[in-house]
């Protein structure tokens, strides 16, 4: 069989208060909107790890009608000495307990080699569609973002590692060559998320103390702060970037004006291509009026708070 990957799944899961912001990271990141079953179809290659609701990438190795066409398959595998075994990925059409196992059982009892249902160097996923059968191997994602919940500064209102890292998404689907910053951004939670996916990206923030939260936080995941975060006011910034992840204040502390958001957007369209922006405001209209063309939006709830997120980028002058 040949092990050149065909297309690639992506089974995905979220809590129902995410899922408006699961279903915008995805559009983002495939261009695609999810279809009846919680999993993207794609020919986009992108590491598992990318998303936090992304559980694993299946390279489908094979692609077929029925389940006695894949079975019949199953012996041109080669493991090379390999250990292995067999998912029935519930992503897919839903099946008994039994009948997973049962199906695991068929594939596996056909593939030359030795199985090992605890840890395997392979795993091997199957899928049942409305339109036929998939196999491929599981590139399951490591959950790298559950390590930055626990960092030594935090704003009780800040945001989490799971809406961070999708925003950062959202903002930089394609990370080559991109430039980024975070132009408000208190302890440094998009930060990390970006460092931690290899993005180019600095932070500004006016207050010196989320400034020190900040570095402190970089520091304690193993990132050099120096020249990643500096005091600064978004509207001072002169230097072009492709991407931004705009966090707007919203604390008891620091209740915007109608005129202050006006400038700031105003700002974050000359700096910036393309903008995720999040308020606990609806600003369609100050967005719009700030020249500012609206791409994709969501909103996404931590009990009564709710975040409104909008996908921006430049009007064409």
């Amino acid at each position: 069989m040949n092990q050149t990957p065909l297309r690639y799944i992506y089974p995905f899961a979220c809590h129902e208060n995410e899922l408006e912001l699961c279903r915008m990271e995805l559009r983002a990141l495939f261009g695609q909107e999810p279809g009846a079953f919680a999993l993207i179809d794609s020919r986009l290659r992108i590491e598992p790890n990318r998303s936090p609701f992304v559980s694993m990438r299946v390279d489908v190795l094979l692609a077929a009608g029925t389940l006695e066409e894949v079975i019949a398959r199953m012996a041109e595998l080669e493991l090379d000495g390999r250990t292995f075994k067999v998912l029935y990925l519930k992503n897919g059409l839903k099946r008994t307990y039994e009948q997973q196992r049962e199906l695991e059982r068929q594939l596996g009892g056909r593939i030359r080699g030795k199985a090992d249902m605890r840890q395997p160097d392979v795993t091997f996923g199957l899928l049942s569609l409305d339109d036929g059968w998939m196999f491929g191997i599981c590139r399951p994602a490591e959950p790298v973002w559950q390590r930055h919940k626990h960092k030594p500064q935090n704003y009780s209102t800040g945001l989490t590692t799971v809406v961070a890292r999708a925003l950062v998404n959202i903002a930089v689907p394609d990370p080559q060559g991109v430039r980024a910053i975070d132009p408000c951004c208190g302890m440094g939670n998009v930060l990390i998320e970006a460092l931690s996916m290899g993005i180019d990206i600095v932070g500004r923030d006016l207050n010196p103390l989320a400034v020190r939260g900040a570095r402190v936080n970089l520091r304690h995941f193993g990132y050099d702060d120096a020249g990643l975060v500096a005091i600064g006011d978004l509207n001072d910034i002169n230097e072009p970037f492709d991407a931004a992840i705009v966090d707007l204040p919203y604390n008891l502390c620091s209740v915007l004006s109608a005129s202050e958001r006006s400038r700031m957007l105003a700002s974050v369209k000359r700096i910036s291509k393309r903008a995720v922006i999040v308020s606990s405001e609806p600003l369609e209209s100050e967005i719009e009026a700030a020249g500012l063309k609206i791409i994709d939006s969501c909103s996404v709830s931590k009990g009564a708070f709710v975040r409104h997120v909008w996908l921006t980028a430049q009007q064409p002058v």
